[in-house]
């Protein structure tokens, strides 16, 4: 098991347009993609980077995490994503350890990926999620 690289980072901005056009416009980073993930609530657009991407995430419903989110803490980074090459393994190895997930399973993420979010009690604070590429570039 190995985490192979960081995957993406996922940004909550107040102004998803503004935002979109910095990284887009501004920094010049390529647009790849926007897809709504319906069961999180979310509409996402990734700029991709040479190695990583920064993930825009907007809540498509006032009840979505995102906007919650958005409600206690403001604009900014919401989490880190770590790509990982065996996702199953690693439920079971941080089940193994006592480690909180949110997840229990691997679920379908954005981009045709398999994703599973860490307890931010588990990690001090932050909210990490492994993602597994269906495959591996």
């Amino acid at each position: 098991m190995k985490v192979l690289r960081i995957n993406h980072i996922g940004v909550a901005p107040k102004d998803s347009a503004l935002a979109a056009s910095f990284f887009g416009d501004v920094l010049g980073l390529a647009r790849h993609g926007d897809e709504v993930v319906a069961d999180q609530k979310v509409r996402v657009s990734f700029f991709q980077a040479e190695n990583s991407r920064i993930e825009l995430l907007e809540a498509t419903s006032p009840d979505s995490p995102i906007a919650k989110f958005l409600e206690a803490k403001g604009s900014g980074v919401q989490h880190v994503a770590l790509e990982v090459d065996d996702i199953d393994a690693w439920v079971v190895n941080l089940k193994a350890r006592g480690v909180r997930l949110i997840d229990q399973e691997p679920r379908a993420g954005a981009h045709d990926t398999r994703i599973v979010f860490i307890h931010p009690a588990a990690t001090g604070g932050v909210l990490v999620e492994l993602v597994q590429e269906r495959t591996l570039a």
